[in-house]
């Protein structure tokens, strides 16, 4: 291999059939399947995650940073949708990134959305087994493992299989959104969705009980309703018009979470109670259960209940989609190690489907869903600043680039975004300092694993590569 060179970047030409042994499956996904996978992503937060925000800041400060939060990834998936259309590679937000601030700035974010999206199925794989507890009465790692086998290899028999999997399970869940919702309207009031105790802290009243810090508190816990939903562009090379049908899947799939969102938000505590529901690890089956709604177990929060776990596999099935594909580009450019991004004869990245999966489901038997998460939130929160950035910065620097779709209010958008994202990064450590410790222990090894030596090793002919040599 013949290297070459870049401001202290190394490049290698890599034999002819390097890439010929590292392709995805073209046209596996429509515009409709994107917008599934998009919700597919989010949707178990709906079922569990977002009430702790009522612990952290009560109805009204988890009302605050909802909308907060709601507005941050309204703003980002514009901005990511024009994103997606100038470099739609696998790689999603480390190619952005990598467009507008280098290697090293594409590598940060990249390994920023590789924390999220490889611990985020490790959280969730704790709350699958506390639901298959509830539901079955079994839990622990043999539940975890059986999981992870069984959703590892499905994706790797193929990608398309896999999505249309993954859209089938999220319609599933959505409906049973729609039962909880239209089950609990009957049952809604206001009061009760302030009724938890105010405190004597700094702004507090019946609406803000925990006062003004209880609102960026509860900031954590707003963005499960949200969080991941910027995967979609890593399906970039699977899709059937990149340019016309990312754009749609972002939005789209934002359009449906806003709804969920709110529509959960108001009738969840409104019918149950907001201290009701401040501790549960199972909220929606808790309010339909509780004593303001249906009293004890009936047909309906049974369904829910059984249905919730589909909610869960949801988001536990698509996210090792997305960090399959995020490794799988990262691993072709060389910036992870190259194994990672060989291709089997279905076209799907089976390595860099296990071995992250390995070490997800070593990370669930320890059974810290919640630091986890947070753990994932922050990574996923250091990504939206640089992407946010990234986009500002090509407009700046490149601004008679083609852009086949543009984001409306164009650099006020993802400047919002990116405002909004500085503060959310914060927000995690109000409610877990523990959170900086993980993603600092992780940020270092993979930093010095570049430094040291992937970036004297990266691929001349890599998709996002080929223009910077």
């Amino acid at each position: 291999m013949e290297p070459t060179a870049s401001g202290g970047i190394g490049y290698e030409k890599v034999e002819k059939d390097y890439f010929e042994n590292r392709q995805l499956k073209r046209g596996a996904a429509g515009w409709l399947l994107l917008v599934g996978l998009g919700v597919a992503y989010v949707v178990s937060g709906d079922f569990a995650g977002w009430n702790f925000g009522l612990k952290q800041g009560g109805w009204g400060g988890l009302f605050l940073a909802s909308l907060l939060m709601a507005t941050m990834y309204t703003c980002m998936c514009f901005a990511l949708a024009e994103l997606a259309t100038i470099a739609p590679t696998a790689g999603g937000g480390y190619g952005f990134a990598r467009r507008a601030f280098g290697p090293w700035g594409g590598f940060l974010c990249g390994i920023a959305i590789l924390i999220e999206y490889a611990i985020a199925p490790a959280a969730i794989a704790v709350f699958i087994g506390a639901y298959c507890k509830s539901l079955f009465g079994i839990d622990g790692w043999m539940v975890y493992l059986g999981f992870y086998v069984v959703f590892l290899g499905i994706h790797v028999y193929g990608a398309g299989e896999a999505l249309r999997l993954i859209f089938a399970i999220t319609a599933l869940a959505v409906i049973a959104l729609v039962v909880f919702i239209v089950s609990m309207i009957p049952y809604f009031s206001a009061d009760r969705l302030f009724d938890i105790a105010q405190t004597d802290a700094a702004g507090a009243s019946p609406f803000l009980p925990f006062g003004y810090l209880g609102i960026w508190a509860a900031i954590p816990y707003a963005m499960w309703f949200f969080l991941a939903i910027e995967g979609v562009p890593l399906a970039a090379e699977e899709t059937q018009d990149p340019k016309r049908d990312l754009p749609r899947g972002l939005i789209g799939g934002m359009l449906v979470l806003l709804a969920s969102c709110a529509l959960i938000l108001i009738f969840g505590p409104g019918g149950a109670g907001s201290a009701a529901l401040q501790n549960s690890g199972n909220p929606l089956v808790e309010a339909l259960e509780s004593p303001n709604v249906f009293g004890g177990p009936t047909l309906v929060s049974r369904f829910v209940n059984f249905v919730g776990l589909a909610g869960l596999i949801a988001s536990f099935f698509s996210i090792i989609y997305g960090y399959s594909r995020l490794v799988f580009a990262m691993s072709r450019a060389g910036y992870l190690p190259r194994v990672l991004s060989l291709t089997n004869k279905r076209q799907t990245p089976y390595v860099a489907l296990i071995v992250p999966g390995i070490i997800g489901f070593l990370l669930s038997i320890t059974g810290q869903g919640d630091l986890l998460i947070l753990v994932a939130v922050f990574g996923a929160t250091v990504s939206y600043v640089m992407m946010m950035a990234s986009h500002i910065a090509l407009r700046i620097r490149e601004p008679n680039l083609p852009r086949p779709y543009r984001t409306p209010g164009g650099m006020i958008t993802s400047g919002v975004a990116l405002i909004l994202a500085c503060i959310a990064v914060v927000a995690g450590f109000l409610v877990d300092p523990r959170v900086l410790i993980g993603v600092a222990i992780v940020y270092a090894i993979f930093i010095a694993y570049f430094a040291f030596y992937s970036r004297h090793h990266l691929v001349a002919a890599a998709p996002g590569e080929e223009a910077h040599i």
